[in-house]
């Protein structure tokens, strides 16, 4: 891979961390590092292999000579920010929904569709963390039997919801067990030994905007405008990493056992599914790791054509910050950058 002139907005938000460690674990060749930041974090510093990285604000001159820039501070900084990075020259790898379903905008897990990163035009989005977790794993039984529909039931981790979520589940905690008053400042509801309904705001088809996130995002990877997906998005009181109950329609049956032939050698999954153990994904081992744990998988007996399956996937990881550095080390590649 090529060194790479390195900016990373929201530097000091959970996946802006995330990204730098990420960066470090896979020994990304960054030629120079610019964390950037609202003006509240100028004067803090982020480690970087050993070294003490200053935080300064974001502004519009902030990325003449990056080549790459990671944007993770929401929508509302992507679309502020974004268009003077790409004039600076630089590509966006976009973590926000900002740009997400615009259709000159690549929407990319590399697993699925790196094919689709040869047609930006300078932005790059990476997907909602959920429909990240889901591609990942469904993707290469869809190459071998062919999707006709999925139904997903998640189960979300506070980590969704960015670090102050996953304080606020470890406050509540310590005060449930203190017998002291719990607090809500995030969460809408108790998230300690709760669990509720996706906390975005309902739309007129009776889904919520993370279901209908992943409806959309699904289709555009895919590439199948049409592809029938019926997802149910829920807060679970998890630290991290997420979990999904998935039923596949396919074209054609599919064992367990070719799933799971299939399964162990896909890249970015990992294969969990000891039956006999009773040993299938959880979040508390999926977190961390940069594959996506897939196991449980079974026949659907409903369906001679279905396949149940159950995921976990590390949401700060493959549904955030290792997604957006894999679109990063597919951009240094030389052939990808002497296409530019």
């Amino acid at each position: 891979m090529n060194a790479q002139n390195i900016a990373i907005v929201g530097a000091t938000g959970a996946v802006g961390v995330e990204i730098l460690r990420v960066l470090e674990r896979r020994n990304f060749p960054v030629a120079s590092l610019r964390l950037l930041a609202s003006s509240r974090s100028v004067g803090k510093t982020l480690e970087f292999k050993g070294k003490a990285c200053p935080v300064e604000e974001v502004a519009a001159g902030a990325f003449k000579g990056i080549d790459i820039a990671f944007f993770s501070a929401g929508a509302a900084r992507s679309r502020e920010f974004v268009p003077a990075a790409k004039a600076a020259g630089a590509i966006v790898v976009d973590n926000s929904s900002a740009f997400r379903m615009d259709p000159t905008v690549p929407l990319v897990v590399p697993e699925v569709n790196a094919g689709d990163l040869a047609k930006h035009t300078g932005v790059i989005a990476n997907p909602n963390c959920t429909a990240a977790i889901l591609a990942t794993a469904v993707w290469p039984i869809h190459q071998a039997a062919g999707i006709r529909k999925i139904v997903v039931a998640t189960y979300q981790s506070a980590s969704g919801a960015g670090a102050q979520a996953m304080q606020e589940l470890e406050d509540q905690v310590r005060d449930h067990v203190a017998g002291k008053e719990i607090e809500r400042k995030v969460f809408p509801h108790q998230i300690a030994f709760n669990l509720f309904s996706h906390n975005t705001k309902i739309g007129e088809n009776g889904y919520n905007e993370e279901e209908n996130k992943v409806i959309e995002e699904m289709r555009k990877m895919f590439h199948m405008p049409h592809l029938p997906i019926v997802p149910t998005c829920i807060r679970v009181p998890v630290l991290r990493a997420h979990s999904e109950a998935i039923t596949l329609e396919l074209d054609k049956p599919m064992s367990p056992a070719e799933a799971r032939d299939i399964l162990a050698r896909a890249p970015g999954v990992k294969l969990v599914d000891d039956a006999a153990a009773n040993h299938f994904p959880m979040p508390l081992e999926a977190s961390g790791d940069l594959d996506v744990h897939v196991g449980r998988i079974r026949r659907d007996l409903s369906n001679p054509n279905g396949l149940v399956l159950f995921v976990a996937g590390d949401q700060l990881l493959k549904g955030a910050a290792w997604n957006a550095v894999q679109i990063a080390e597919e951009l240094a590649k030389p052939k990808a950058m002497a296409a530019e």
